[in-house]
């Protein structure tokens, strides 16, 4: 396993800020391919050695790879290219990358993790073979079929995803996590003779929920190529609504694909969070998920920290708390 670029040391320094003449490019990616562990040992070890230029999430393993990267647009061009190289001779389908952009760097550091699955549906006998075969919709076949009478469209994400944004008229079958799906399809007495269709965030959970689906009696089954990510590049205006949640520090995106300006992380549970506050404690600034708001008054701060202090000395101030890593890299604008 060879690549054109030289290993780079893994850096763990701050993240600088984006050149102002210049955007922060945000790509996700999967593509599934068999991998034995000598090789997936090899694959991580050459996807760590871009760290120098390059940030974000991968998750690798026998089935292939997942991931979401960020960088300037030499550096993920440049990571692109190795990985297309690496990965299309193996499979008969190209890789897609889904493309976003933003003004600071939504990922610390990269960070590259061998599991199991590089989706977790918890069956790892499901191996997808193309991404590109004839259930997989574009943008205008989707809205066609969504507006038909014959199809019933289902959100494969979970309940904190599905709160931000879904497509018009789909089903939310509030999960927790997504290996509850194939419990959901068999448990609630959905036609297996409509057409079903499915959509995530960028396509990688369909590949597998759409072959478990046939398996369970589902005799037409499609989804939406690229997921929401890939939808929205292409028609922003369409019948998406809401905001599409994404796994960094961007929390999600709108429409357009710019980083959302509702939405922050909960300082207490981690989850998507858009109510204001002040905090109690320090009078910060800050947003706090509804449901926190409603377990408990000291959760109207804006940090563990200040919910902490604020418990013992209900009524003495302290001084403003930093507010986290995405916080201070806005800051960079």
């Amino acid at each position: 396993m060879k690549k054109s670029t030289e290993s780079a040391t893994l850096k763990t320094t701050e993240p600088q800020p984006a050149k102002a003449t210049e955007k922060v490019t945000i790509t996700t990616f999967y593509k599934f391919f068999t991998m034995t562990e000598e090789q997936v040992q090899s694959f991580k070890k050459d996807l760590e050695s871009f760290s120098e230029n390059i940030r974000g999430l991968i998750i690798t393993g026998h089935e292939g790879v997942n991931g979401t990267v960020c960088g300037d647009q030499t550096s993920i061009d440049e990571f692109k290219a190795w990985l297309e190289n690496f990965i299309n001779p193996q499979v008969d389908s190209k890789l897609l990358f889904k493309n976003s952009y933003a003004d600071y760097y939504p990922f610390r550091l990269l960070k590259v993790k061998i599991r199991p699955e590089i989706v977790s549906l918890g069956n790892t006998e499901i191996l997808p073979e193309s991404e590109t075969d004839a259930t997989h919709l574009s943008p205008e076949e989707w809205d066609e079929m969504l507006a038909s009478d014959d199809s019933i469209c289902i959100d494969t994400r979970n309940w904190y995803e599905t709160e931000m944004g879904m497509f018009r008229g789909a089903i939310d079958p509030n999960l927790n996590e997504f290996h509850e799906f194939p419990d959901y399809l068999e448990s609630n007495n959905i036609p297996k003779d409509k057409k079903i269709m499915m959509y995530c965030t960028g396509g990688i959970r369909c590949e597998k929920a759409i072959i478990d689906a046939k398996k369970r009696g589902f005799k037409e089954v499609y989804q939406l190529g690229g997921g929401i990510l890939n939808y929205l590049e292409k028609k922003p205006n369409g019948t998406f609504e809401g905001e599409c949640f994404v796994f960094d520090n961007r929390v999600a995106v709108q429409p357009n694909l710019e980083p959302s300006e509702t939405y922050n992380l909960c300082p207490h549970c981690g989850q998507p969070a858009k109510d204001d506050i002040q905090c109690l404690r320090c009078d910060s600034d800050a947003k706090v998920c509804k449901r926190c708001l409603t377990k408990a008054g000291h959760l109207e701060t804006c940090s563990k920290n200040c919910s902490y202090q604020y418990q013992l000395h209900p009524g003495k101030k302290g001084k403003k708390q930093d507010q986290g890593f995405r916080a201070s890299l806005k800051s960079y604008k």
